[in-house]
Parts: structure tokens; sequence; C-alpha cells
């Protein structure tokens, strides 16, 4: 065998194991196809109904607070590949919160967010509510490895950081001429959103404990979501937009409301 045949099997070999590879990757990333059988199935569309139509379905409404759904963060039910992505988010749980400085559970994690991006009261622990979004988040993580988080509550498709230090200080001003050009359209000059876009600011948006209230978690996420199937927004121009969204009021979020009664709390054991 000559040398050059010897290069070319090996160079064969590397196309193959790395099309294996790739494509290994590929498949785990993507969600599940069909739904489950029998009454699991049922569960997870169950799940994915509440996602979907959070602050009208029966059974999240009376949870909720103001006029956001799990999916006005969560694009596409969660199946976005980027912007609040529920794909293989499930493997990364129990993880650990530095907010709550406590390891948490998936479940906990859905639950406080009822509390805060939704400005209600945290459903009980094994309500339908909780096992149905868990169930749903779960099989859109079918064939993930499990890869619990010891730092963040985080699954590997979480939205990239934006490192704030390396451009110019937030401006709102700026992020106003931005707003009025790419986002009032949808959501209008008050902020007040529509039917189909949710509002950014006010008392029917999100409070002052969601992450999305700081600049640094809101900027990431415009620049991956926003405007809406044509995110180009430049990573100053997020910034700038986030700091604009957020200089206007909202709820300001105080744990002790957002808390079922203690008979139907279940384990909370956060202090915030």
């Amino acid at each position: 065998m000559s040398h050059g045949q010897l290069h070319q099997i090996v160079a064969a070999l590397y196309l193959i194991v790395g099309w294996w590879f790739f494509a290994g990757n590929c498949l785990a990333a993507e969600p599940a196809a069909e739904y489950p059988p029998g009454k699991l199935g049922e569960v997870v569309r169950l799940g994915e109904e509440i996602v979907l139509r959070t602050n009208e379905h029966p059974l999240s409404k009376p949870y909720v607070g103001n006029a956001l759904r799990c999916t006005s963060c969560h694009l596409e039910g969660g199946k976005h590949p980027q912007a609040g992505s529920f794909l293989q988010t499930a493997a990364a749980y129990p993880a650990w919160s530095p907010r709550e400085k406590r390891v948490i559970t998936l479940e906990d994690r859905v639950l406080n967010c009822f509390m805060r991006s939704q400005n209600g009261v945290r459903p009980p622990n094994g309500s339908q509510v909780a096992v149905a979004v868990t169930a749903y988040i779960t099989w859109l993580s079918t064939g993930a490895e499990i890869q619990m988080n010891a730092e963040k509550p985080l699954g590997p498709n979480h939205v990239p950081p934006i490192d704030l230090a390396a451009h110019q200080p937030a401006s709102s001003e700026r992020g106003e001429i931005v707003y009025l050009q790419r986002c009032a359209e949808c959501h209008g000059e008050d902020g007040g959103g529509d039917d189909d876009n949710p509002p950014l600011w006010g008392d029917r948006s999100y409070n002052d404990g969601a992450g999305l209230s700081r600049v640094e978690k809101l900027a990431p996420w415009l620049k991956v979501a926003m405007p809406l199937d044509d995110a180009t927004l430049t990573e100053q121009e997020a910034i700038d937009v986030a700091a604009f969204v957020n200089s206007y009021a909202r709820p300001h979020f105080n744990l002790k409301e957002h808390l079922p009664p203690l008979e139907k709390r279940g384990e909370y054991n956060a202090e915030k």
C-alpha cells in the first residue's frame, strides 16, 4: 500500500467518525418527534398547552398575575434553540441555584417562575400544573445526557451571555430610539403589547424579581430573540433596549405575597 493510499484511508476514517459524532450530537439536540403513549402523553400535551396558554388555561390561570405566558420568554413553546430553550434542559437538574442558595429541582425552577416572570402565586408542588409542565420539558429533553449544573440552574442551550464591560454603558436614550424603530410595531409605543405580543412594562408585565428585570439578563435574550423571526439587534442595541424597557415601573417582588398558603406550599426553604 502506497503512502498516498494510506493517507486517503485515514482521511476517509476521519470523515466517517466526524459524521458519526456530528450526527449523534444533532440527534441528541433534536426534540422528541412523537408524544409518549397513554396517560404520560396526555400529561405532556397538557404541559405544552399550559406553556402556550399559561395566562388563559384554566389550570394555570389562577397562579398567573399578569398577561404573560411561558412562551412569551420561552419562544416556540420552549423549542427555540436559544431564546429560553427547553431543549435538553431537564438533564441539567437538580442544579445549584445561587438565588435560592439551595439545590433545586426542575419543578422548583418552573414553579418559582410563576412568582417572578408571571407575577403570580407559586403553584403547589405536585399539582397538575407542576407535573404537566415539568413532564413537557422533560419530554423535550429526551435523549439528552445527564449533566447536572453545579453552578446555576441553566440547561445546555441557555441564552449566551453578553459581556457588558466590552460595550458602551447601557443607554435608555439610545434604547428608546431602537425600540421605536424595531419593537414598537408589535409591543406598542406604551409597551402595553396586544393579544399576540406581551407587555414589556407596567402591571401586566414581569415583576422586578424576574431575571429579565436586569439588563445583564434581558439584553442577551433580546439579542437571540428579537425582533421576532428576525433577531438582528447588535449586542449594543440589545443592551440599550434592555435598559430602556427596564427603566419603566413594574410590580415589586415581595416573596411572601407570591407564596401559597402554608398548607398548599410544599417545600420552599429559600429565603428570597
